[in-house]
C-alpha cells in the first residue's frame, strides 16, 4: 500500500496533545510512524561528551506520531484532508485530496 502521507508535506494534527497544530513532515518511519517539525515535542536529558564537544543539559526533541493522528492539509479549505489516489489520462498516478478532488502533487 502507498502513504498517502510523504516526506515534506504539510499536515495538521487531528488527535492528541498537539491537536490543531500544523507542521511540516521531517522524516518517515518505516512502522507507520512520522516525525513532524515542532509537533509532540519532548524533553531529553544529555551526558556531555567531550569528544565529540557536545555540551550535556535539557534538549528539546520531536518524537514520531503514528500517521493516523495527522492529515494533510489542504490549503485551499484552510483544514484537514484525507487523501487518494488517481491515475491521469498519461498513465501518471497522483495523490489528491478526497473533498476537492484536486491533485496534491503537481
Amino acid at each position: 500500500m502507498a502513504n498517502k502521507i510523504k516526506k515534506g508535506d504539510e499536515v495538521i494534527v487531528v488527535a492528541g496533545k498537539d491537536k490543531g497544530k500544523r507542521g511540516t513532515v521531517i522524516r518517515m518511519m518505516e512502522n507507520e510512524r512520522i516525525v513532524v517539525e515542532n509537533i509532540n515535542m519532548a524533553k531529553k536529558h544529555t551526558k556531555p561528551n567531550p569528544n565529540k564537544g557536545e555540551p550535556g543539559g535539557i534538549l528539546d526533541k520531536e518524537m514520531p506520531l503514528h500517521i493516523s493522528n495527522v492529515a494533510l492539509f489542504n490549503p485551499a479549505s484552510g483544514k484537514g484532508d484525507r487523501a487518494g489516489f488517481k491515475t491521469l489520462e498519461d498513465g501518471k498516478k497522483v495523490r489528491v485530496f478526497k473533498s476537492s478532488g484536486e491533485v496534491v502533487d503537481i
